[in-house]
């Protein structure tokens, strides 16, 4: 059957990665965990029992395309709690996961050969969700002295639109007020439509993460329950989206998604009431992260800098290997520790980078470390 060009996309290299890790657990192996970009924990048990309760009550059916009402308004009231923002539920839109809101703003906001810039490294999917609509990634080279940042001087007027992630994927580095100002800024300046990636709010160790609704609300701002709430499997996120375009977005929802899975907002409404859960996941997260700043360097990896949010140490591997891919397929294969290659991040120079993450449990992420430190050892 023919296929479109449209569907030309590169794999999205981790899940690759968590499959050869699969493979090799299937086979009798003991693996550790520090490719995948999800929690080690549960959705919470509040999430769990309110869903529980809903399915002897409910027959979780379709709910409106813009989510359950209640949701909304308590995601509303997450902006307040959070940013001190008084916030219309109207304009929070509930989505099948942050990718479903990633669809839903591409498609609403740029037409077939728009041009949108966005940060490398960056988070894969953005590119590869572009490609597939006929739309034009540029990529923005960044650099260690701007945190891996996209900065204002260094975005082109020729663009459509710019998304940028603070806390980010794979660096975990958070953008300051004034350097998130003045991207917004900048896209303004051009007329190129911002995006804002929030999914890593709530995960933050240097300091407050700051939306950039706190700044226009002429944005879009998408986020999700997979990272803070410990939700990816179930496959809910919001976007936040200015008053005036609501009704464009609903219409695409409506026929895109119908919903977002029911079930899921019934968790995620739930979830947000989880606060000491989520904040003993959250401690765990800053335990791990001392262990991998300490840890990795002694292991070799030294070529790192210290995330302020998110749960990932982006290391350069270019003095050790020109080969991100091969290298991380030796760790797994020699001492059973899967970590995702930099290519998925950046293809111009992601040969020599390599991605951990330490979301899983603090002794997976202690016994990777020595691991990692006899894999290093032997070369």
């Amino acid at each position: 059957m023919r296929a479109s060009r449209r569907s030309d996309v590169d794999p999205f290299i981790v899940m690759d990665v968590m499959e050869a890790a699969r493979q090799a657990e299937a086979a009798g192996r003991h693996i550790i965990h520090m490719e995948v970009g999800q929690p080690g924990t549960p959705a919470p048990l509040g999430a769990r029992e309110a869903l529980t309760r809903a399915m002897t009550q409910d027959s979780l059916g379709y709910t409106v395309a813009l989510g359950v009402p209640e949701l909304r308004a308590r995601i509303a009231r997450l902006y307040r709690d959070w940013y001190g923002l008084d916030l219309n539920p109207d304009r929070v839109i509930v989505t099948p996961g942050s990718s479903g809101a990633f669809l839903l703003a591409f498609t609403a906001l740029f037409d077939a050969g728009d041009r949108v810039g966005l940060g490398e490294p960056g988070y894969p999917s953005y590119r590869q969700i572009l490609k597939a609509l006929s739309l034009y990634p540029v990529g923005l080279r960044t650099r260690l002295e701007n945190r891996l940042q996209p900065v204002p001087d260094e975005v082109p007027a020729n663009l459509h639109g710019l998304i940028v992630a603070s806390p980010a994927n794979p660096s975990g580095t958070m953008l300051s007020r004034e350097a998130l100002a003045g991207l917004i800024e900048r896209s303004a300046e051009i007329g190129a439509s911002f995006i804002s990636d929030e999914i890593y709010h709530g995960i933050q160790y240097e300091g407050r993460a700051i939306s950039a609704l706190e700044i226009s609300d002429d944005v879009c701002v998408i986020n999700s329950f997979s990272k803070y709430f410990s939700m990816t499997g179930w496959r809910v996120g919001w976007m936040v989206v200015p008053e005036t375009d609501v009704r464009m977005y609903e219409r695409l929802a409506q026929n895109m998604f119908i919903c977002a899975p029911h079930a899921s907002q019934v968790a995620a409404l739930a979830a947000m009431e989880c606060d000491a859960e989520l904040q003993a996941n959250m401690a765990a997260y800053t335990k791990n992260r001392r262990l991998m700043l300490e840890g990795l360097p002694k292991a070799g990896f030294d070529r790192i800098a210290p995330p302020d949010g998110a749960f990932y140490v982006y290391a350069d591997v270019s003095d050790i290997t020109g080969d991100s891919l091969g290298f991380c397929r030796e760790i797994l294969e020699q001492v059973g520790v899967s970590v995702t290659p930099g290519l998925d991040f950046d293809p111009h120079r992601g040969h020599g980078t390599i991605r951990f993450s330490y979301a899983r449990a603090t002794t997976d992420i202690a016994e990777g470390l020595e691991r990692l430190k006899t894999f290093m050892g032997r070369r």
